[in-house]
């Protein structure tokens, strides 16, 4: 816990911040700073550049923008952005714009989104008249660099946000080259979820003597900062996971949870199904407008429904105050997803639950998660019918309670005094309990889930773990996998991360879903989940890979192929 130098805990007075600031953080409701605010917000006040370890939910975004608005002497004054935040997606660039907008709105401050699937004509329009701050994904701020619009020469502030997940999209090389236009002399900040060996790579090239903090693990001594999330997982087979899951939904009863899915198809199907057993879901993933992915988020937010069902690529950045659960319909197949779809919930002191479910080829996955997160997993057995019939009845029990303590079942007594004269009053009590439990949905038909174990599987190559440039042609696809055809390959400067980066930022899909990549001479295979492939080969009907539109279709049998000597 953070004090300040009366010993009490630490305000945003505290922390240097001009009245204005406080004044905004005043009226938004904000009493006192999160733990990752307190200790970043100083150093970076003071100029420092920054390398920060936090989670989804540590209040990060204000983290770095309350000093970028504070150091901010003359905002409307700048022809060019004196401040650029880099953001992996369209969903974070529009909510980090938003946060800036909320807490600079007395300063005048302007601030300009850009991303990729809006029309470019706005965001040159907007630049020409002159930006204070720039929020942007790494592929739309290259573009705008290149076409010229976008002038870094008078930044004084470079923030890479959620840097991990930009490196996983493929976004490495554009970070490298954006970087290479700003000013030697700038700020820069840094946050990761994660902090693999290529983020320590770029904080070694690009920051200087940084300011380290390392939030949402238990890595600071004497100070717990993950969320407080319950994590268990459940055991079931492919084919009864929409049985578990509504089971589960069942038991828990959640206010609101957000249910990860791996592909846009899974997305809509399960939607479907949640909603078929009387639940209030709605989708969320790539294949949506912006106006769809607005309506559905007020949906949320209002209450009107307790369910969302979405991809990791949709449902990054979103911050939902009455989420409860966190549901991942699939293992996520790295762990740094994990810690990023569970920080949706457990935030700002609340407590939430996290809930996996397991197929058994995918028990391995669940135990690297345990490692890295250095976080047990507990693998409980599923809710039974009886345990399901228990619940429900309790609900019942609850329901029935609360109508009994409000005070208005006169209009009933007629009813209840007529019944007593022929039958018994604890008869009359119980056919309305039945009733009661019956119109609440409780009398569903269930069957058992059967139980599962374990069982080893081949682990999968990954393309990430082992060049797979020139790999062996005509050989079966890794299991649930299919292989795509790309008609561009070495001789376009085609190398796997380019394939990774375009098939991420079209579809719904992660960098973490892509299975091997072969590369040849004038074309390239990639390995992408059998459920995916239609979505992908649509999404990039209209997608430039190093400046060609590639045909990308499902392989062709390779049987008869020769081998490549």
């Amino acid at each position: 816990m953070t004090m300040n130098a009366t010993g009490g805990e630490a305000t945003f007075a505290d922390l240097g911040l001009r009245s204005e600031l406080l004044d905004v953080l005043s009226a938004l409701g904000y009493e006192e700073p999160t733990p990752i605010q307190a200790e970043a917000i100083p150093p970076l006040v003071e100029g420092r550049d920054l390398l920060g370890q936090a989670a989804t939910g540590t209040g990060k975004t204000a983290a770095f923008a309350l000093p970028v608005l504070q150091r901010m002497s003359h905002p409307g004054d700048n022809d060019g952005p004196v401040t650029l935040v880099l953001v992996p997606t369209r969903e974070l660039a529009v909510q980090v714009s938003e946060a800036f907008h909320r807490y600079g709105r007395t300063l005048g401050t302007r601030v300009l989104p850009v991303y990729g699937g809006a029309p470019i004509v706005r965001q040159l329009q907007a630049l020409k008249r002159g930006v204070d701050i720039v929020v942007a994904t790494p592929g739309r701020a290259l573009d705008l660099i290149g076409r010229g619009a976008l002038d870094l020469g008078g930044l004084r502030t470079v923030v890479l946000d959620e840097a991990d997940e930009m490196l996983d999209m493929g976004f490495a090389d554009d970070i490298e080259a954006i970087l290479a236009e700003t000013p030697e002399d700038r700020q820069t900040v840094l946050f990761s979820a994660t902090l693999p060996p290529r983020i320590d790579g770029i904080a070694r090239r690009h920051l200087q003597d940084p300011v380290r903090l390392e939030m949402g693990h238990a890595a600071t001594e004497g100070r717990q900062t993950t969320p407080l999330v319950e994590q268990s997982a459940y055991l079931v087979a492919r084919a009864h996971k929409p049985a578990a899951l509504g089971r589960l939904l069942d038991i828990e009863a959640p206010t609101a949870a957000i249910i990860f899915c791996r592909t846009r198809d899974e997305v809509d199907q399960l939607t479907e199904t949640m909603n078929g057993r009387g639940h209030r879901a709605e989708a969320l993933h790539g294949g949506m407008e912006q106006e769809q992915r607005d309506r559905v988020m007020s949906r949320l937010r209002a209450g009107t429904a307790d369910l969302l069902i979405a991809t990791d690529v949709a449902a990054r950045g979103l911050d939902v105050e009455q989420l409860t659960h966190v549901v991942n319909y699939n293992v996520p197949s790295a762990p740094e997803a994990y810690v990023h779809r569970i920080g949706r919930v457990g935030r700002a002191g609340r407590e939430g639950v996290a809930l996996t479910l397991v197929e058994p080829r995918e028990h391995r996955m669940l135990k690297a998660i345990e490692r890295v997160t250095k976080q047990r997993i507990t693998v409980e057995r599923l809710p039974t019918v009886a345990d399901l019939q228990a619940r429900r009845m309790e609900l019942t029990r609850s329901a029935l309670e609360e109508a009994l303590l409000q005070d208005d079942l006169e209009p009933f007594h007629v009813v209840v005094e007529s019944l007593t004269d022929e039958f018994d009053l604890m008869e009359v009590a119980l056919a309305a309990v039945k009733l009661a439990h019956q119109a609440s949905g409780a009398a569903l038909d269930e069957q058992e889930i059967p139980e599962v174990s374990p069982r080893t599987v081949e682990k999968r190559r990954d393309h990430r773990e082992g060049g797979s440039e020139g790999a062996r042609y005509g050989r079966a696809p890794s299991g649930g996998m299919v292989r795509l055809f790309f008609s561009v390959g070495r001789s376009a400067g085609i190398r796997p991360q380019d394939l990774v980066g375009a098939i991420a930022g079209e579809s719904s899909l992660s960098g973490r879903d892509i299975g091997a990549i072969e590369i040849a001479d004038r074309f390239s295979l990639v390995e992408v989940p059998q459920e995916a492939a239609n979505e992908v080969i649509a999404a990039l009907r209209q997608a430039t890979i190093k400046g060609r539109r590639p045909t990308v279709r499902r392989e062709r049998d390779t049987r008869s192929r020769p081998t490549r000597r």
